[in-house]
């Protein structure tokens, strides 16, 4: 059984769906909270209520109570955590939340799946790790540890938690840094969501650091094969790591960390100039100066990913956002 947490998330419902078409039966997990519109948590939940191979428990990652029963009841011989508190800014204005889902959140489930002898854990990380990193494209051999927001402060953490448990515990954990994911059935807070949602309304859209920001865009689909890929390879460990030289891509626990990304960086404005022409609507553009907690540009160096699991995401921002737009234009009736 694979245990997918977050199952009602933007990603995670991908993933169960990926999972469940390959004839993969999945448990889902998921506390259903309101950060954003429970309404598209719930749409997106019924969905995947509806395929028989499916089962659902809800479940608060947090409850240090339910959280070891869950896994003793279920025993997952795998799981996939993406449940998380996401979004970068609003880090800035209730850092608790991270502290308690991000860290308390990934610290039931590594102890659950030491309970279990889980077989691998994928989980979720970010780009965001990479701080105040310039060097690009960001590769992860290279170190990351100036986070510039809690978030991203988190799930560095995460990865450090579970190097921990590898290592003591023998756990293959692998953390996938996931670059700007879009896409359908996205998180209202994202950029993609905002833009097409202001330019159907009329409103003007905001333009952080007055337009002049790259980022590497990478559609869901993209992001959720790299994720099925990597479960089906546990880590293991790497018989080149030098202790007196440390690699931070790789340990000698059964530890890895991967980037997931488009590896085509893309400008701030030809990403609103393809929201305009799938909608058929130009935008208002309000140019902001930058936000803090962001960064100028991201690229990934995805060639780790594509030596072992043989994908390099490539899906254009065009495409992407064509199938987003007509994907919102269905669900809102648009």
């Amino acid at each position: 059984m694979i245990l997918v947490t977050g199952a009602a998330g933007f990603i995670g419902s991908h993933v169960c769906h990926r999972l469940l078409d390959a004839g993969r039966p999945v448990l889902g997990l998921d506390n259903l909270n309101a950060y954003y519109d429970p309404a598209l948590k719930q749409a997106r939940l019924d969905r995947l209520l509806a395929r028989p191979a499916f089962t659902f428990a809800k479940v608060d990652i947090i409850d240090r109570q339910a959280m070891p029963a869950f896994f003793a009841h279920h025993q997952p011989t795998r799981v996939v955590h993406l449940a998380a508190q996401a979004g970068v800014r609003y880090s800035l204005e209730n850092p608790h939340a991270y502290a308690d889902a991000n860290l308390t959140g990934f610290l039931t489930i590594l102890e659950g799946c030491r309970a279990v002898r889980c077989t691998h854990l994928v989980y979720a990380s970010t780009s965001s790790v990479y701080g105040l990193d310039t060097a690009m494209p960001f590769s992860e051999h290279q170190l990351a540890d100036h986070p510039i927001t809690l978030y991203a402060a988190t799930k560095r953490a995460n990865e450090l938690m579970a190097h921990s448990y590898a290592h003591l515990f023998g756990l293959p954990c692998t953390g996938l840094r996931f670059f700007t994911v879009y896409g359908p059935w996205g998180r209202p807070d994202m950029a993609l969501f905002k833009f097409t949602k202001a330019m159907l309304t009329g409103e003007p859209i905001d333009i952080y650091n007055h337009g002049s920001m790259v980022r590497d865009f990478t559609y869901v689909d993209d992001i959720v094969e790299g994720i099925v890929r990597i479960l089906d390879r546990p880590a293991a460990s790497a018989t080149t790591f030098d202790p007196a030289k440390p690699d931070p891509a790789l340990s000698s626990a059964p530890w890895r960390v991967y980037n997931i990304g488009n590896s085509q960086p893309v400008e701030l404005l030809r990403y609103i100039d393809a929201v305009e022409s799938a909608l058929g609507v130009k935008a208002i553009r309000r140019f902001l100066p930058m936000q803090p907690g962001d960064v100028p540009a991201t690229q990934a160096d995805t060639s780790d990913l594509a030596r072992d699991v043989d994908f390099r995401p490539d899906t254009t921002v065009e495409e992407g956002v064509r199938r987003f737009v007509g994907w919102y234009r269905e669900y809102h009736r648009k």
